[in-house]
């Protein structure tokens, strides 16, 4: 059982056995080969980031590297903009 728990994330799965309240956490303990402190850990992480997640959406990027990626995107807007509008020119002139 702990190698698949290790492969699929093994936090992911014993925490959503212990919201479900069906087992104790020494039985969760046995059947995950865990540690009932790591249980306990990982319970209380998932707790804690609760609130944050029907909250707020944080930016995934910073104000900062945002303009900058705008700055760059508009860069290559206009660049190709120019491109285009030469090669429209270009295809009247020789049809």
């Amino acid at each position: 059982m702990m190698g698949v728990l290790r492969q699929n994330g093994a936090a992911r799965a014993v925490v959503l056995e212990v919201f479900k309240e069906q087992k104790t956490l020494a039985q969760l303990s046995s059947e995950f080969e865990l540690h009932a402190t790591q249980i306990s850990e990982w319970k209380k992480q998932v707790i804690s980031a609760m609130p944050g997640l029907f909250t707020e959406k944080k930016a995934l990027i910073s104000e900062d590297e945002r303009e900058e990626l705008t700055a760059a995107l508009y860069q290559q807007i206009g660049q190709l903009k120019v491109e285009l509008d030469f090669l429209k020119k270009r295809l009247r002139k020789n049809p």
